[in-house]
């Protein structure tokens, strides 16, 4: 019996502040078929992360949906918050899950990015796995000059798709296809946000530092204490405890410690067994350990 494949898409939306904004992107992600897994919402950031799965068509109709809330009801105008981000809708990731290949989720990027261009008049810029150029492989490439600079890049570049002008409330968005990752941020316990660049700076892969983990220092302090914002894109080389350790190493180096840390949508389970087989030094860990695996293995009904 062949499975009918499944993608992952993560759409990240600026807006975290509001719950009548985000009650209403919640809402127009319902559609049969498609499972609504996490709503993740960050005040200090002004960012909400969506994690929905399910098969192409239905995925394609809730993002859409959710998107057309957003362009409706975000206006970056009056947007503040310490994450970077070109639109409304700043970025929709579709991953390949259960039976499901690199270049389906790439022709869905595709759909997805031609129907919100003709339909939404917004600019898409296609990145990752679906970049048309090499210079927009890199999300922080796309993204770079922010709504702020939006108009003035358009001049001299055009997107993808749709006008050559961003949308005057929603600016742009960047949609890709790429391999699943963890969004992994770590609080420190210190308001100085110079120290969170700079162990941003030492863990970040293309500073030197850890294969695949891209680090932002974000200003956290109304929390009383600063954060290093980080994208594991090859978990499995680069395990989270060893970013977790590097990260309270270069903090100690200016007497600081980690506060607590968090997880941005859901994680798989490789993670947490990377995590069970460092932190309790048992390399031979395996999930049959787990008495609900073990039952689930057993009886799965």
């Amino acid at each position: 019996m062949t499975s009918v494949p499944l993608f992952e898409c993560v759409p990240n939306f600026s807006e975290g502040r509001h719950p009548q904004v985000l009650a209403a992107i919640r809402e127009a992600a319902i559609v049969p078929g498609v499972s609504l897994l996490g709503f993740d919402s960050d005040s200090d950031h002004n960012r909400s992360v969506l994690t929905l799965v399910g098969p192409a068509e239905a995925l394609l109709t809730a993002v859409f949906q959710t998107t057309e809330v957003a362009v409706a009801q975000i206006d970056l105008n009056s947007h503040k918050g310490v994450h970077p981000r070109i639109g409304a809708v700043d970025v929709v990731p579709f991953v390949p899950w259960r039976a499901a290949t690199m270049g389906q989720a790439r022709e869905l990027a595709r759909q997805l990015g031609e129907q919100v261009a003709s339909q939404l008049n917004l600019p898409v810029y296609f990145y990752a796995e679906a970049a048309t150029t090499s210079e927009r492989v890199n999300l922080q490439d796309v993204r770079r000059g922010e709504f702020e600079g939006l108009a003035e890049r358009l001049l001299r570049e055009k997107p993808d798709l749709g006008p050559s002008k961003p949308h005057a409330t929603a600016g742009a968005v960047a949609i890709g296809a790429r391999q699943i990752l963890v969004a992994f941020n770590v609080f420190l316990r210190t308001q100085d946000i110079k120290i969170a660049r700079a162990v941003a700076r030492a863990v970040r892969g293309s500073s030197g530092g850890l294969l695949g983990v891209k680090a932002l220092a974000m200003d956290t302090r109304s929390q009383s204490r600063v954060q290093v914002s980080m994208n594991l894109v090859d978990y499995p080389r680069t395990p989270l405890p060893r970013v977790l350790e590097m990260v309270r190493l270069e903090a100690q180096r200016f007497g600081v410690a980690i506060a607590e840390t968090e997880v941005v949508g859901l994680m798989p389970q490789a993670v947490v067994d990377d995590v069970m087989r460092y932190y309790l030094q048992m390399p031979g860990f395996s999930r049959d350990r787990v008495l609900e695996t073990a039952l689930l293995a057993r009886d799965p009904e």
